[in-house]
């Protein structure tokens, strides 16, 4: 069973230190959750974990099959078995769904063998079929191009889409909620729950406790000012819908946060 191990870490943007001392270990089959107001270190967090050079790492490990990831690229990051759902995915004008996930696909394969020829069309086409009637997506939505006019709800299926695609160990969910009305999170939260399973292991990054409502998490974590200052189950969400964060203040400012 793979585990993502995250000791001690520090990282700073533009000479600002973001994060002050993560520690987290997330394994295949659980799902997490990160919450806790803006500006504290969340999707810092995410994007650290899957190499974005803007973010500078001074301190700690992330350690994913027996490898410190933090010196590996983005992309050998992601051929290990990380994946990314971006909040504010990006459009790819003339580059279709399929064409994309096909590419990525035998980017993944080729790592595994640099002989390797890719995925034939007619195999693809059934892998793509299967992932799509698995989701509850229209066959058409393969065709159009990535992103581009898609609604925020679509955007999000489409980074879904591309998760059961290439089936990571550790799926990285940041912000899926962000922009979404209550039926689009619905569809995507179903997504995200048909690949649950004990070879997928999430970490789901929100403000709100509404998306937990759909994708139940089994540990609940609050970042509060770059750390995690409270770990606990899935009630820990309905209490902070509930009363906010202020009573994790207090506690950090008594001394008594877990």
């Amino acid at each position: 069973m793979s585990e993502l191990v995250i000791r001690g870490l520090h990282v700073k943007i533009e000479d600002k230190e973001i994060l002050k001392g993560v520690d987290l270990t997330i394994r295949q089959g659980e799902v997490h959750a990160i919450m806790g107001p803006n500006g504290t270190g969340k999707s810092t967090l995410a994007y650290t974990l899957m190499g974005h050079p803007a973010y500078e790492v001074t301190e700690g490990e992330v350690c994913f099959k027996g490898q410190n990831i933090l010196e590996l690229e983005p992309d050998e990051r992601a051929r290990l078995g990380l994946f990314l759902a971006f909040q504010y995915p990006v459009a790819i004008p003339g580059v279709t769904v399929a064409n994309f996930l096909r590419t990525a696909v035998n980017a993944q394969r080729r790592a595994l063998n640099p002989e390797d020829k890719g995925i034939p069309i007619p195999e693809f086409r059934k892998l793509l079929k299967e992932k799509m009637e698995l989701l509850k997506m229209d066959h058409t939505f393969a065709g159009r191009y990535l992103n581009e006019g898609f609604s925020g709800g679509e955007k999000k299926r489409a980074e879904i889409l591309q998760m059961a695609t290439l089936k990571p160990e550790i799926a990285i969910l940041d912000e899926t909620d962000s922009g979404l009305d209550i039926d689009a999170l619905r569809i995507v939260s179903e997504g995200v729950n048909a690949l649950r399973g004990p070879d997928l292991g999430v970490l789901v990054i929100t403000h709100y406790q509404r998306i937990l409502n759909y994708i139940k998490p089994d540990f609940v974590h609050v970042m509060m000012d770059g750390r995690i200052v409270e770990s606990g189950g899935p009630d820990l969400a309905l209490h902070l819908e509930e009363h906010g964060y202020d009573w994790v203040r207090e506690k950090i400012e008594n001394g008594v946060a877990s």
